[in-house]
């Protein structure tokens, strides 16, 4: 079992680095959080064609590259440190993984090759206004047979759901939780853009009038793949996560070193090094939990359900911690709206909040653990 990454994946990390550096820097991510897109259409075709991160882990027979969950955790723990405002995660992490957990090949065949080349923005339709992120608790319905179908109800806080071309949705049927793909343009479709603490990552409620959708795999057998598909999506979210609380590290340590009081620098006092020496053990933990679960992925093995939830629980606390304490350490000037620690808060806490918060997913490995 070797849980280093290979020459490959350091070169993939390498060359997406140069990527962000380039096209996210601070000042585009402010530019694109105040736009309702959310997003840059350029860099976003740039991502497929030149680099073909889309197409990451769709298999190549459905015009991807047929790569992996550790491959992937590479690219988001990069695009977790940029704060990358584009819909990546709602395409990739969300709805490709639920087309490729829905047993659906002729669905895979659809859709996949759309969203590999980066033609298509796609989405999932999961939690109702309640806010609960476990699937069976919707009150959205379908009704139909065959290749019609309409959806009736109302999701909230669904990832890019106003830009997004593909919107899948979960329902519940006669038969049980069933999947449907619905087209961004539908008729009885109405989409509102929610305003939110986090802007860098834009979500929107969405609500269903007889709305007409495609049966996603079979009727009332959506239960075990929408499971896996969280599963593997925290697991990326774990990759954003520790990608974020490495930036926000190295950003209060570069400060510790430069900003000078009382004659010396503040990372000399001990007040500062015990903060960063806490913030260095916990990203350094985050990483261990985040990599494991990107492992148990890449492996499809039974311990995918723990390690998910395990990640997902410590890697939102880790960095939502680092993220304050940058802000500490950086003293007043952290405070403001100009400085860029803010971004990271308020990225740490809509992540902690996504997929379920840590006591989510606390309760969930209580019950897998027996406890």
């Amino acid at each position: 079992m070797n849980f280093g990454f290979t020459e490959e994946q350091d070169e993939l990390r390498k060359m997406v680095r140069r990527f962000l550096d380039d096209k996210s820097p601070e000042t585009a991510v402010r530019d694109l959080m105040a736009t309702p897109d959310g997003y840059d259409k350029a860099v976003w075709k740039q991502m497929a064609e030149e680099l073909g991160l889309q197409a990451l882990g769709i298999p190549e027979e459905f015009g991807g590259q047929g790569f992996g969950p550790v491959e992937q955790y590479v690219v988001f723990e990069e695009m977790g440190a940029a704060l990358l405002c584009a819909p990546y995660f709602s395409t990739v992490a969300l709805a490709a993984n639920a087309l490729l957990t829905s047993g659906d090949d002729a669905a895979k065949a659809e859709y996949l090759p759309g969203i590999a080349a980066g033609e298509t923005i796609a989405t999932l339709a999961l939690t109702d206004d309640s806010g609960e992120w476990d699937p069976e608790a919707t009150t959205t319905t379908a009704a139909g047979s065959g290749d019609s179908y309409t959806i009736s109800g109302a999701k909230n806080y669904v990832l890019d759901g106003s830009i997004a071309n593909l919107i899948l949705v979960t329902a519940k049927t006669s038969k049980g939780l069933s999947l449907f793909a619905v087209d961004g343009n539908a008729s009885g479709l109405t989409k509102e853009l929610l305003p939110t603490m986090d802007q860098t990552r834009k979500q929107s409620r969405i609500e269903f009038n007889n709305t007409p959708a495609r049966l996603i795999g079979a009727e009332g057998s959506a239960a075990a793949g929408i499971a896996k598909t969280l599963q593997r999506a925290a697991t990326l979210l774990a990759a954003e996560q520790t990608g974020g609380a490495q930036r926000c590290l190295d950003n209060a340590v570069a400060y510790a070193k430069e900003r000078v009081q009382f004659g010396r620098p503040i990372g000399s006092f001990q007040a500062i090094k015990h903060k960063a020496a806490d913030m260095l053990l916990e990203v350094e933990s985050a990483k261990s939990a985040a990599y494991y679960a990107a492992y148990c992925a890449q492996e499809d093995n039974d311990d995918l359900a723990i390690a998910a939830s395990l990640a997902k629980s410590f890697c939102s606390e880790a960095f939502f911690h680092c993220a304050g304490e940058n802000i500490q350490i950086h003293g007043g000037i952290g405070f403001t709206w100009e400085h860029h620690a803010h971004l990271y808060f308020k990225r740490a806490k809509s992540g902690e909040l996504l997929l379920g918060d840590p006591t989510y997913h606390r309760e969930i490995l209580a019950n897998l653990l027996g406890i």
